[in-house]
């Protein structure tokens, strides 16, 4: 535009509020928030509380009919989870967040904080924040529930061990494991004198789990099988199959600190 050109300066007009009196800006309604509040509860017939099963063995979620999440507490699979429990209420409205409000762990109750929107008089939109409140009622999983029946219901076994005074090595394969879920289908986990052991209910479970191992850690493993049962009618056979796994000795901070001796000891050290 030129310089001597003449603009007019557009000024934004506000209304009486019909209730209070306020100005406002204009809305389809002509209330202020204040007022529209007053008047409309956009979440009337949404539910403010909810009972989810839980199982304290594997920390896990049902999902009905009868899949099982395990999920960790105030992380995003679990308010995915706990948001699709809401999934026919939803429909009303329109979603815009929703958050964890904490709770103490202990207290069995998982407080989520939604804010959502809808179209209320005369195309007004509003916006309101309720709080949903799922109580967690104590529900073993078939496979928790099978294994507590009998002890020795596991299928494949992986004997994670390491002859060495320091668990460093342990420590960091803990923290990959961790990450990557790795462990995720082992029904149960018990320490031993110099390692872990990790039972599963199938073997191809335990091979995929032998096999991140195997990429992350210098390891040598033995697999070996024992007869359980054979009905000689449909000539069938049950093993429980164990994979014995020995991580070197050396972990990453013994590695370099044997390459610094061989370097001084050659004298390239003082080179660099």
């Amino acid at each position: 535009m030129a310089a001597n050109m003449f603009v007019v300066r557009q000024t934004k007009g506000t209304v009486l509020c019909c209730k209070c009196g306020i100005l406002m800006a204009p809305n389809p309604a002509n209330m202020c928030v204040t007022c529209l509040r007053s008047e409309v509860d956009i979440t009337e017939g949404l539910r403010k509380h909810a009972t989810i099963m839980h199982c304290p063995e594997c920390d896990s979620y049902l999902q009905p009919p009868r899949t099982w999440l395990k999920a960790q507490l105030e992380s995003k699979e679990l308010l995915t989870y706990c948001v699709k429990r809401l999934e026919t209420d939803l429909i009303k409205v329109r979603l815009v967040n929703a958050e964890f409000i904490w709770t103490e762990p202990h207290s069995k109750r998982i407080k989520v904080k939604l804010k959502v929107q809808k179209e209320v008089l005369n195309g007004a939109i509003l916006e309101q924040s309720y709080v949903v409140e799922y109580v967690l009622q104590d529900h073993m999983c078939e496979s928790c529930t099978r294994f507590q029946a009998n002890p020795d219901q596991w299928v494949a076994s992986v004997q994670l061990r390491q002859r060495v005074s320091h668990r460093r090595t342990f420590f960091y394969l803990e923290q990959l494991i961790l990450k990557h879920d790795a462990a995720v289908h082992a029904i149960k986990i018990k320490q031993m004198d110099q390692g872990i052991d990790f039972f599963f209910a199938n073997k191809s479970h335990a091979s995929k789990f032998v096999e991140f191992l195997d990429k992350v850690a210098p390891t040598k493993r033995r697999e070996s099988k024992q007869l359980v049962s054979h009905d000689p009618k449909n000539n069938s056979y049950n093993y429980k199959y164990t994979f014995s796994v020995e991580i070197s000795p050396i972990c990453r901070e013994d590695l370099i600190v044997c390459l610094l001796e061989l370097l001084l000891v050659w004298g390239i050290s003082d080179r660099l």
